[in-house]
């Protein structure tokens, strides 16, 4: 367990990446004092939950603007080095020493219009529809490449 803040990090494209804006959960008084934040199921997908503990995900707006680009660089590299395209959600654990932690890629991130890739894209201007019909010309331009499907 790395004690620390949870970071996501959204990118899209296959070849030329544009990286989202470094989201944050944020966990209120999950647990109480010196409780472990973990994101289980609960904590992201119970809103009863989620509003009675105050669980919110936005911007990490606190972040160093250095700090920031560095987590969206280390994302880029990541989703590089895994061979991903389309789109994935990078997570990262930020220890209380400020070092980033990457913890998993998601190459299938939820996407619906609540949820923190596409808040993330409409905090960058990429509207809710464009974002969508980015994904899918993404997804035509790699098979019209002949990239495998499967």
């Amino acid at each position: 367990f790395i004690e620390g803040r949870e970071l996501y990090v959204g990118v899209l494209g296959n070849n030329r990446l544009r990286v989202l804006p470094v989201w944050e959960l944020k966990f209120g008084s999950m647990g109480g004092p010196g409780a472990r934040h973990i994101a289980t199921e609960k904590a992201k997908h119970d809103t009863n939950y989620q509003e009675r503990i105050g669980i919110a995900d936005g911007p990490a707006d606190d972040l160093t603007p250095e700090l920031s680009a560095h987590i969206q660089r280390l994302a880029k590299r990541i989703y590089r080095t895994l061979g991903l395209d389309g789109y994935a959600r990078i997570d990262f654990r930020l220890s209380t020493s400020g070092v980033p932690y990457f913890i998993e890629a998601n190459p299938n991130p939820e996407i619906a219009k609540s949820q923190e890739f596409a808040m993330a894209a409409g905090h960058v201007g990429l509207d809710y529809p464009g974002l969508l019909n980015r994904i899918v010309t993404l997804g035509i331009s790699r098979a019209k490449a002949g990239v495998s499907l499967g």
